[in-house]
C-alpha cells in the first residue's frame, strides 16, 4: 500500500514538473508576436537596401556598362531581394496557427499569397539581376560592345525583373489585405493599425501593382516610391508594436467566438 502511494506521488510530481516546464499559450503567443515583428523589420529593411544598391544602376540608359562596373552592388541587391522574400514568406507560416482560429480561409490565403507567390516573384527578380551581371561583364569585355544581341538580352532580363516586381506588387497587397481583415475583426492589434494597413496596401495595389501591370508607372519610379511609403511605415510601426506589446491578451482570451468569423462554418 505504501509503495502504491509513493508511486502515485512520484507520478503526480512528474506531471507537475511537466506542467511547469511546458511553455504556456500566453508565452507562445508572445514569442510568435516577437518573431513576426522581427521578420517584418528584416524583410522591409532588406527590400529598401535592394533598391538603394540597384536603383541608380538599373535605371541608367547605359545600364550594361554600369552593371559591369558595379557587379557587386547588383549581386548584393539580388541577395537583399532574396532575404526580403524569405523573411516575409516566414511571416504567414509563423502566424498561421493564430490567424486560423479566427478565419482559416483568409489565413490560408495569406500563406499562399505572401508565403508562396510573393517568394516566387522575389526569386524571378533576383535571378534576372544575377543574369544581368554576367551579361554586363560579357558586354564590357566583348570586342563589339554595341552588338544588338547584348542590348536585346539586357532588355529581356530587365523586363523579367520588372515582371517579377510587378507580380510581387500585386500579390503582396492582396495577401496583406487578408492579414489586415483578420487583424481588424479579431482585434489582435489595434484597429487603427489595421485600418492604416488596409489603406496603405490599397494604394500600393492600384498605384504600383496595377499601374506597373498596365505600364502607367515604371519600376522604381518616384510615384511607386512615394506610394510605398505609407505601407512601409505601417509595417515598421506594427512590427515594433508586436515586439513591444504583442497580441492583445483580451482578443486572444475571447477567441473567434467574440468576432463571429467562424460561426458560419459551424
Amino acid at each position: 500500500m505504501a509503495a502504491q502511494q509513493v508511486t502515485v506521488i512520484q507520478v503526480q510530481g512528474s506531471e507537475k514538473k511537466m506542467k511547469t516546464t511546458k511553455e504556456s499559450p500566453r508565452e507562445t503567443y508572445r514569442g510568435t508576436a516577437i518573431i513576426t515583428g522581427v521578420l517584418f523589420i528584416v524583410g522591409t529593411v532588406a527590400g529598401i537596401l535592394s533598391v538603394v544598391f540597384t536603383g541608380s544602376i538599373l535605371g541608367d540608359p547605359n545600364y550594361l556598362v554600369k552593371v559591369s562596373v558595379n557587379a557587386n552592388q547588383i549581386a548584393l541587391g539580388a541577395l537583399f531581394v532574396l532575404i526580403m522574400g524569405l523573411a516575409l514568406a516566414m511571416v504567414p507560416v509563423v502566424i498561421f496557427p493564430i490567424l486560423k482560429k479566427y478565419n482559416e480561409v483568409l489565413a490560408l490565403g495569406y500563406v499562399v499569397f505572401r508565403g508562396a507567390l510573393e517568394t516566387v516573384a522575389c526569386f524571378v527578380t533576383a535571378i534576372s539581376w544575377l543574369l544581368l551581371v554576367n551579361l554586363g561583364q560579357d558586354y564590357a569585355s566583348a570586342g563589339t560592345p554595341n552588338a544588338p544581341y547584348f542590348l536585346t538580352l539586357g532588355n529581356l532580363f530587365l523586363k523579367a525583373a520588372d515582371i517579377g516586381a510587378t507580380m510581387g506588387a500585386i500579390v503582396f497587397p492582396l495577401g496583406a489585405m487578408m492579414l489586415y481583415v483578420v487583424f481588424y475583426q479579431s482585434k489582435l492589434i489595434p484597429r487603427w493599425l489595421s485600418i492604416w494597413g488596409l489603406i496603405g496596401v490599397t494604394l500600393h495595389l492600384f498605384a504600383t501593382g496595377l499601374g506597373g501591370l498596365f505600364g502607367l508607372t515604371g519600376s522604381m519610379s518616384t510615384i511607386q516610391t512615394v506610394v510605398a511609403l505609407p505601407i512601409a511605415l505601417q509595417e515598421m510601426v506594427m512590427a515594433v508594436w508586436l515586439i513591444v506589446k504583442g497580441f492583445d491578451p483580451s482578443a486572444l482570451a475571447s477567441g473567434p467566438a467574440k468576432t463571429g468569423l467562424n460561426q458560419g462554418n459551424k
